[in-house]
């Protein structure tokens, strides 16, 4: 059986493992519960994938189930059921895809969301179990999914109603883990010995940011991806003679940094809303507002009614943000590597709109010519 420790699998992989369960029900063979993978096109060698259960319908169709494991690094879907009914259908499609409950879909057109790597990966799996003329149809559904959408920024890329199936590989990247810092130091170093070096450096937090850099005029070879490894990228790029430097990302996650938090994953610290709070009574905030600020779920839900409800201290709390966490990185810089560079930070919102921009970030986002 695949070894399910701290790397574990992306959700699609665990899609894919109850759709072939799925499909050997349908085709009237005993149930597995280790499904045998190949996680990319090409592989010699399947993993054995666990599968809960699978129950027949009657009329053609069946219901299989698995449950995520995504190790350590994958918060959000860990322990997440998965269902997958299938049934035989007709048309031109071999594989038809559905959107069920839970699973995330385009708002302007209805279709499911699915990286390539998703459908590849059920294609290779799937199709050469099908009898000839067969036509197989899948309904994707995670009960929760609607659920733990809200705590992702799918519904700033026109993704609602679920989880999008987005995974571009079958293991889980731990932003959080070791490893995940040393890929990082690893291209940071590469790019430093290349003939034009590295002179100018943007540090994003998470795919949404490598997204949405380039359309704001970022050039995508000055991006780095850092995960959740704040401090010691900081402290390397500065090191490494790094002259302007960026970070860039959400402001939920940026956040941290105004209180002195380099590392952002939040198994290892959190304080969001101590922070927010703290600088929202700085800039004057007091009494109820200031504790219904404290209770918010979310930082995007407490400065969406704060600025409802006072649009100007909302605006001047968003500067005082951007300007403590380029004020505690240059602090950082200074005490761990004795650099006097002064790093600038740009955050953005769900809605995939800057939403703070520092004063040492302006640089990067020039105002546009009259």
């Amino acid at each position: 059986m695949a070894e399910l420790g701290a790397s574990g699998y992306t959700l699609p992989v665990w899609v894919a493992a109850a759709a072939r369960a799925a499909l050997q029900q349908l085709l009237g063979e005993p149930f597995c519960d280790e499904q045998p993978l190949l996680l990319e096109r090409g592989a010699q060698q399947p993993e054995l994938l666990p599968v809960q259960a699978v129950a027949p319908l009657g009329e053609g169709r069946c219901l299989a189930m698995a449950v995520c494991e995504g190790g350590a690094a994958l918060d959000l879907t860990r322990g997440l059921m998965i269902w997958v009914e299938a049934h035989w259908g007709a048309g031109e499609q071999r594989l038809q895809l559905m959107a069920g409950e839970g699973l995330g879909v385009f708002a302007d057109s209805g279709e499911l969301c699915l990286s390539s790597y998703a459908r590849e990966l059920l294609e290779i799996n799937l199709l050469p179990l099908l009898p000839a003329q067969a036509k197989l149809v899948l309904q994707l559904i995670i009960p929760r999914g609607r659920v733990l959408a809200e705590r992702t920024s799918n519904a700033a890329f026109g993704v609602v109603e679920g989880l999008a199936l987005i995974g571009n590989q079958a293991k889980v990247q731990q932003s959080a883990g070791p490893d995940a810092l040393q890929q990082a130091l690893a291209e940071l170093q590469r790019r430093l010995e290349t003939p034009e070096g590295c002179k100018e450096l943007v540090l994003v937090v998470g795919e949404n940011g490598l997204n949405l850099a380039p359309q704001l005029g970022i050039s995508e070879a000055k991006l780095l991806k850092v995960g959740n490894w704040l401090g010691p990228l900081l402290a390397a790029s500065a090191a490494a003679g790094v002259e302007r430097l960026l970070l860039f990302g959400y402001h939920g996650k940026l956040l941290k940094l105004a209180g002195g938090i380099f590392h952002t994953h939040h198994h290892l610290a959190d304080g969001r809303a101590e922070v927010l709070t703290a600088l929202a009574a700085l800039e004057g905030l007091q009494g109820e507002a200031l504790h219904k600020l404290w209770e918010a779920a979310t930082v995007e839900q407490a400065m969406v009614q704060l600025e409802l409800q006072q649009p100007l201290l909302a605006q001047r709390l968003r500067r005082r943000i951007a300007a403590s966490i380029e004020q505690r990185c240059s602090t950082y810089l200074r005490e761990t590597v004795g650099s006097s560079l002064k790093p600038g930070a740009a955050l953005f919102d769900r809605s995939r709109r800057l939403w703070a921009v520092g004063s040492q970030a302006e640089f990067w986002f020039p105002p546009p010519c009259p």
